[in-house]
């Protein structure tokens, strides 16, 4: 298996170098969801935790692989548990059903990452 820990890093240099990019370019459309993603996952009535254990289950449902490691490491820096993102992975699978399952094992693969690092 291959080291995780570069992919992760990797990802998140993919991630940073493209959304500067993206930004750079100046649309105001663009622009403007991306600080309206932004500012959803900021604290409110929710805390930031809960929103991205809820980003996590979304993006599991909509079959997203770079949005399920971003929420995954997002969920990590804001201190959820195992226990706490098994128990939203399976709020993702009864939602979106078995076509979730490929995309449960790469997050738990990069649950494992995570926990390695």
């Amino acid at each position: 298996m291959p080291d995780r820990s570069d992919t992760l890093e990797e990802f998140r240099h993919f991630r940073e170098k493209m959304n500067d990019a993206i930004l750079a370019a100046g649309n105001l459309s663009i622009n403007r969801f991306f600080a309206l993603d932004s500012r959803t996952y900021e604290a409110g009535v929710l805390d930031v935790a809960t929103k991205e254990l809820m980003g996590l289950v979304a993006s599991m449902v909509l079959r997203c692989d770079d949005c399920i490691t971003y929420h995954l490491v997002r969920c990590r820096e804001e201190g959820a548990t195992n226990d706490e993102l098994f128990e939203a992975f399976s709020v993702a699978l009864v939602v979106g059903g078995s076509i979730v399952i490929p995309h449960l094992r790469r997050a738990v693969a990069t649950l494992e990452e995570l926990s390695a690092a």
